[in-house]
């Protein structure tokens, strides 16, 4: 396999979030991936102070030119995630289009990153501007989204309380692009109890005949008690590569995706919880991911999450 992927996300120089979540997993699944930075931090925000910079829509195109000069603009996925400026964003859609139109196959794989839910309270955590652009131009042109409740929320204008209501929402994000749609997270309530989340997924699959049909699943996932920083970035990185190996069968990418989360984030809080000692809570720097250290099981996850076919 000579997969290229194009991935345009946030990147630090301490710990495991946007380009180098996504990276490390995605080349060890045997994918070549050349990574353009939206912001450039010494570490995630999860820390007390951060500093660093945001790339403007000028300086991406100053290095999307680059690239085409030397004709290896060539690939067969992006994967784009945190993004902090409007102008860029708006610049990734005009590069996704571009490399569409050169590779009528390529798949856009988006993580909206807008904003998330703590402890019952929403709130957006990249510029309000950069929402209609989500919604108008780059959901469009999207293959596959990994929102998590919120933020499918935001992009449809529709909450949902009930897995009706859910799937309602995904067939709106349906209509406005993607053939694929993964819910992340929610506060659906589960049948096992409130140490489960609720995740969702979605995918409009092309019969032989022409005729379409969709797959709906359930993943019922085991809250860890910490909060992690990147997960999401894994997640598209690791749905990006499963669905290029079964892309007929959202239900077993989204199980080996999931599945192989579950290792990387309690190989993680097993790890921080020895390093802080009894009793005493894990900084966000001994909460940084164990990416390197869950290699095998990024290449090879045991299934420990199965999904439910709705």
């Amino acid at each position: 396999m000579d997969c290229k992927v194009l991935s345009i996300q946030s990147h630090v120089v301490r710990g495991y979030v946007g380009n180098k979540a996504a990276t490390f997993p995605l080349q060890v699944l045997g994918f070549e991936v050349d990574t353009v930075n939206s912001v450039q931090f010494s570490n995630h925000t999860g820390y007390a102070h951060w500093k660093g910079q945001v790339l403007n829509a000028e300086e991406l195109h100053v290095l999307y030119e680059g690239l085409k000069l030397n004709n290896v603009n060539h690939y067969d996925y992006v994967l784009t995630g945190y993004t902090r400026d409007k102008s860029f964003l708006e610049m990734v859609v005009d590069i996704v289009q571009e490399l569409k139109h050169q590779n009528p196959k390529l798949v856009y794989v988006c993580d909206p990153v807008l904003g998330d839910k703590w402890n019952g309270k929403a709130s957006m955590y990249v510029p309000e501007d950069l929402l209609p652009v989500y919604r108008y131009k780059v959901v469009p042109v999207s293959d596959i989204i990994t929102p998590n409740q919120y933020e499918a929320e935001l992009l449809t204008g529709r909450t949902f309380s009930t897995e009706k209501e859910a799937l309602e929402v995904m067939d709106i994000l349906h209509a406005m692009g993607p053939d694929t749609v993964v819910i992340t997270s929610s506060d659906l309530p589960s049948p096992h109890g409130s140490d489960n989340l609720i995740a969702l997924g979605s995918q409009i699959k092309t019969n032989s005949d022409g005729s379409k049909v969709k797959e709906r699943i359930r993943l019922e996932v085991p809250k860890v008690d910490a909060v992690f920083v990147g997960t999401g970035d894994l997640f598209a990185a690791m749905l990006l590569a499963w669905t290029h190996h079964h892309p007929n069968n959202l239900k077993v990418a989204c199980e080996k995706t999931v599945s192989a989360m579950q290792h990387v984030l309690q190989r993680t809080i097993t790890s921080a919880k020895e390093i802080a000692g009894k009793g005493n809570k894990p900084t966000p720097a001994q909460l940084e991911l164990r990416m390197v250290q869950s290699k095998r099981d990024i290449e090879n996850p045991g299934t420990i999450i199965h999904a439910t076919v709705l």
